[in-house]
């Protein structure tokens, strides 16, 4: 059985620094620059937009591009300056921005889904961009290619990812409630294990490679800590949450 560790009173507030205005729909992701005072969005108003903060202390738009459907999940990866933006349509487009960030440039479009995309992660080490999306299945392409690798499909909605560069195991959160730990090839996988703990949809997952701890936030108010390292089946729950 799980551990319980319950809600204590919070004194302290977070402290607002800045808000960002200019889009017309909801804000679907939101990226810091690293080294730079910058933010990088995608929205449902089908605009990619770079926000670099002026002297003024303001964020102005140094990079406004429109695509030709709504913009669901993004990847950054900075060393590369190459972006990944998962669309409504289910194409995933991915540019290069220039080293001033005031420049944008089409690399190409990966067909990877049916449906909307709800989650990307761009992998350098391999060369592979892996997505998950509402056509229930998580796909993965090579990025020198365009070509697709692989393809999984789950019993429901894929809600969320997270990967591990180094094993290449991704895990995939869906609306049923369950996280499935895949092992990625190049044209096969194979199903390692299914987690289940949550009650509702999992809307959330975080992987950390150096502990190897899952953490899973679900619409059931709770976040399970899942100890993958250990291979013990330890798991924490966590409910702070209404």
């Amino acid at each position: 059985m799980a551990a319980e560790i319950h809600s204590r009173p919070q004194t302290s507030r977070p402290v607002l620094l800045n808000k960002i205005e200019g889009h017309q729909d909801a804000v679907n992701a939101a990226v810091l620059i690293p080294k730079e005072d910058g933010v990088i969005t995608v929205s449902e108003d089908r605009t990619i937009r770079v926000w670099l903060k002026r002297d003024s202390g303001q964020y102005w738009p140094s990079i406004y591009h429109t695509v030709s459907s709504p913009c669901s999940c993004l990847s950054y990866h900075h060393e590369s300056k190459r972006i990944f933006v998962g669309q409504d349509n289910g194409a995933v487009v991915e540019f290069l921005i220039s080293e001033d960030f005031n420049k944008m440039t089409h690399v190409k479009i990966y067909p990877a889904h049916q449906n909307r995309v709800s989650a990307i992660i761009f992998s350098p080490e391999s060369e592979w961009v892996v997505s998950t999306g509402h056509d229930k299945c998580v796909s993965w392409m090579c990025t020198r290619s365009g070509s697709m690798l692989g393809r999984h499909y789950f019993s429901s909605w894929a809600s969320c990812l997270q990967y591990d560069k180094d094993t290449q195991h991704a895990f995939v959160g869906d609306y049923s409630g369950q996280i499935t730990l895949l092992k990625l090839e190049r044209q096969t996988y194979s199903t390692i294990t299914t987690l289940k703990g949550h009650e509702g949809s999992i809307g959330a997952l975080w992987w950390d490679p150096l502990q190897r701890l899952l953490f899973s936030g679900a619409s059931d108010h709770s976040v399970i800590m899942w100890d993958i390292g250990g291979r013990k089946g330890r798991t924490l729950l966590l409910q702070g949450h209404q």
